[in-house]
């Protein structure tokens, strides 16, 4: 079976997970800080604070700008359900804009539309590894004085072109941005997360919130030569990293130069390969971004049906994925309360499950599958994938 995935790991992160675990440091110690700092530098930002998740730290970015309950904050239906849930756990109502079908990321020129007297941020989404227009929405949050938090899950590596430089996602563009290192993703530390930003007072409060508010860390208790008694000031959580995830992290970022080059390579020769399939929807760049190509994603001819295709794969030997999901469509978000489109309750025409306003989303939920992408993935592995998709479609 070719994997959907594989995470890339050697021998470099056994040894730094042991190390870890020797030292006597497996919670949040000096490996976390090694790896806030080694990702800060990475990306070219002041500031890096390891959580357990993307959806812990999305969670926390709310919360830093000022989230509360009755807040609106817009973002797109078309992601990963935590996307939509850490707005939920502020108390704090979604509202969902369509997506540009291109890139399968928010388009900025519907977000005014929504824009209402509780609208207190935007959560946009880089899907699948490509930067979203980034340019656009911060000109209208600029216009409308909300801060901009990036759910950049998938986007680690990924770069965006300011002017005539090519910067890294997560150095500040926006207010917040927040990523994942789940072992979907391009690289991972098992589960965790981390929050860049330029502002000092939100990262010293992702730090507090992260540890039950305690004032104290434990590094700085191990090393005092005098008795410190913590106090907590304020309802915090339990969203930390531990040392060996971090441990593996280090390791984990020094690859990423290499992990991503891969995966364009093999990208370039996936765009090649398909070009010959009648109807088929091939992902492509802008010319201002540079995709980590994460995921390979791909919508299929019109009339083909979506399970059918990847039945017929998976029976090939070739694991795929649909699409990247809708939230408005899960049972989750079943009652009308718990997410809007811009409309209020009473004059939406909408069945439960469909938006008018969300039809591109809807659409590439339903008629996109993602094809296995790894470093480690050979060139007979990428023919085997893109024979049994051939086979598929054929007639």
């Amino acid at each position: 079976m070719i994997p959907i995935t594989k995470p890339t790991m050697g021998d470099e992160e056994i040894a730094a997970a042991a190390e870890a675990l020797r030292s006597g440091w497996v919670s949040q110690g000096p490996a976390v800080a090694r790896f806030e700092q080694a990702f800060a530098a990475y990306v070219d930002a002041p500031h890096a604070c390891a959580v357990s998740s993307c959806t812990t730290a999305l969670h926390l970015a709310l919360l830093a700008v000022g989230v509360q309950p009755g807040d609106e904050v817009i973002t797109v239906s078309h992601s990963f359900i935590a996307t939509a849930n850490s707005i939920r756990y502020c108390g704090a109502l979604p509202v969902f804009v369509d997506i540009l079908p291109e890139t399968f990321n928010l388009d900025p020129n519907l977000i005014e539309a929504v824009v209402t007297e509780r609208t207190r941020a935007i959560l946009c989404v880089h899907q699948i590894g490509l930067p979203c227009d980034l340019a656009g929405i911060l000109e209208i949050a600029g216009r409308h004085g909300l801060p901009v938090i990036e759910d950049a899950a998938c986007a680690i590596g990924s770069e965006i072109r300011i002017g005539e430089r090519w910067e890294r996602i997560g150095k500040p563009h926006g207010d917040i941005a927040c990523f994942s290192f789940h072992p979907r993703k391009v690289i991972t530390t098992g589960e965790g997360g981390m929050l860049t930003t330029s502002n000092a007072d939100w990262d010293q409060r992702f730090r507090l919130l992260r540890q039950h508010c305690m004032s104290v860390p434990d590094t700085t208790r191990h090393g005092s030569a005098q008795v410190i008694f913590e106090a907590y000031p304020d309802l915090g959580f339990n969203y930390r990293m531990t040392d060996i995830q971090a441990a593996v992290g280090c390791e984990q970022l020094k690859r990423l130069p290499e992990i991503i080059a891969r995966r364009r390579k093999l990208a370039a020769r996936y765009q090649s390969l398909l070009a010959a399939i009648p109807g088929l929807g091939i992902p492509m760049e802008p010319d201002w971004a540079r995709g980590n190509w994460q995921s390979f994603c791909i919508r299929l001819p019109t009339g083909r049906d979506q399970r059918q295709v990847m039945q017929s794969m998976l029976d090939a030997g070739v694991a795929t994925r649909r699409g990247i999901m809708c939230s408005h469509r899960e049972a989750a978000y079943a009652p009308a309360h718990t997410w809007s489109c811009g409309v209020g309750s009473g004059d939406c025409q909408c069945a439960v499950g469909h938006c008018q306003r969300l039809r591109r989303s809807e659409d590439a939920q339903d008629r996109t599958i993602i094809l296995p992408l790894f470093p480690q993935m050979s060139s007979e592995q990428q023919d085997r994938v893109v024979a049994a998709l051939h086979d598929a479609l054929s007639p």
